[in-house]
């Protein structure tokens, strides 16, 4: 039906049968200074036709460039035939599953993405998913408190190998929530986690140990040793993964002696383009003991009362469905649109296809980090064994090099040092199946030229 506002009799009724002179009487219990002043700064609004030019000419500028960014989005092939189906209206345009029985085709592709996830990652469960990997963080770390009960410091053992971009949304989240962010330092030769500097942990309360795989250097932590750790001192374990690794390294359901007790992660790899920064997905999945506590929706199947399958909301522990105060989480949501996307790039991939795209993007990173060596002055200041991305030092201040190449038609990583200043010149660079040795050979000829011109 048509939207009909009220008017202003409606409002002055409305207001004395409250006993409220004024709409402002509604809100008087937000402090003045906490209040929204008016948005001078803000400009007027554009007209059709210009705020398509401006998204047209923005977008122009993530054109034709060559790619060597990663960070914790990453370019990838999608095949054509995953936003053909993605891109019909019943996948498209359909919203929150409300009436579960009514959205049938909606839950059994949640269903099917929940099964690939739990089946990637080694876990028991996976729910329907989340906004993002970075929030994904954030929520299991909310999860970890409620779920150790035995715990009462309400700590996190943080590592500063996990990307800095998650844990600021992690900290803008839950610390005033009464939970604490221990930071963890990485060893400065591997470029991760030594398991005995957890040796200073041991006896002390902490709820849960955060453990990334690979970390946002690209090194492979050692999960098992930090498992174990975790295991042996009554720590619960966070797994934060690139889910396109998991398919040629071991799950983290296998870590350990009993494996990770919580695992996150971004979901973009799986078919869902850079976008120029989103939306993305991320992905929840836990141990069965813990799935009480685990946020969003959990999808399940089952049969009617002739014995057709169906699927139904089996857990709905969101806001929504239940009191707030009840809620496991009043923000994450089901990304559908992204996670359908994810399910029909898996289903289209398979193992084999993923493991395939795997390997090729880690033999592409292991090319370019030797010829990107050969280059005077470029070196690798990590040891350890890597996976998709991988940290280079030069002799020049990489954001002035970063520029030049970019003036070149290459996008050639990650500037370090607002995150890392200690690693001095360093740039996370990174690698996928879409580089062949032409591109490879073009980064590193580009490089040179930039250090060339770079001051």
């Amino acid at each position: 039906m048509p939207f009909i506002p009220h008017t202003d009799a409606d409002v002055s009724a409305m207001l004395q049968s409250i006993g409220a002179s004024r709409l402002d009487d509604l809100f008087d219990e937000i402090p003045a200074h906490l209040r929204c002043q008016p948005l001078n700064a803000i400009p007027d609004g554009l007209s059709e036709m210009d705020a398509l030019r401006r998204m047209t000419d923005r977008s122009n500028q993530d054109a034709g460039a060559l790619c060597f960014l990663g960070a914790g989005a990453y370019e990838h092939h999608i095949p054509a035939a995953v936003w053909e189906v993605v891109g019909r209206g019943e996948f498209m345009t359909a919203y929150t599953p409300y009436q579960a029985e009514a959205s049938q085709g909606t839950l059994q592709v949640i269903y099917e993405f929940q099964s690939m996830m739990a089946h990637l990652t080694g876990m028991d469960v996976s729910n329907a998913s989340v906004y993002d990997g970075a929030s994904g963080l954030a929520e299991a770390a909310l999860m970890a408190v409620r779920a150790h009960r035995k715990s009462k410091s309400r700590r996190i053992l943080m590592p500063r190998t996990v990307s800095p971009l998650y844990r600021e949304a992690v900290k803008a989240i839950v610390e005033m929530q009464g939970i604490e962010l221990v930071e963890l330092d990485y060893d400065s030769k591997e470029g991760k986690i030594d398991p005995a500097s957890l040796q200073a942990y041991e006896g002390q309360d902490f709820t849960a140990l955060v453990i990334p795989f690979p970390n946002f250097f690209g090194v492979l932590e050692d999960v098992d040793a930090l498992t174990r750790w975790a295991e042996a001192n009554k720590v619960l374990t966070i797994a934060v993964v690139n889910p396109m690794a998991l398919s040629i390294l071991t799950p983290p359901g296998e870590w350990g002696e009993n494996g990770a007790d919580i695992v996150v992660g971004e979901g973009q790899p799986f078919g869902i383009p850079l976008s120029s920064g989103g939306p993305y997905v991320g992905f929840l999945c836990c141990k069965q003991e813990h799935v009480r506590q685990m946020p969003g929706r959990i999808i399940g199947r089952t049969v009617d009362l002739e014995g057709k399958p169906g699927f139904v909301l089996t857990l709905q522990a969101r806001e929504q469905h239940i009191r707030r105060a009840k809620a496991t989480s009043n923000i994450c949501t089901n990304q559908g649109l992204a996670m359908t996307a994810a399910t029909i790039y898996l289903s289209l991939m398979g193992s084999e296809g993923i493991e395939r795209v795997a390997l090729a993007s880690h033999n592409n990173l292991q090319a370019l980090a030797q010829h990107a060596t050969g280059v005077a002055g470029v070196g690798r200041p990590f040891t350890g064994a890597t996976f998709h991305e991988s940290v280079l030092t030069l002799p020049k201040p990489a954001a002035g090099v970063l520029a030049a190449m970019a003036d070149l038609g290459v996008l050639g990583g990650l500037d370090l040092s607002p995150y890392y200043p200690e690693l001095g010149n360093a740039l996370l660079v990174c690698a996928t199946e879409t580089k062949n040795a032409a591109d490879l050979q073009k980064y590193v000829q580009v490089l040179e030229t930039a250090l060339a011109r770079a001051e």
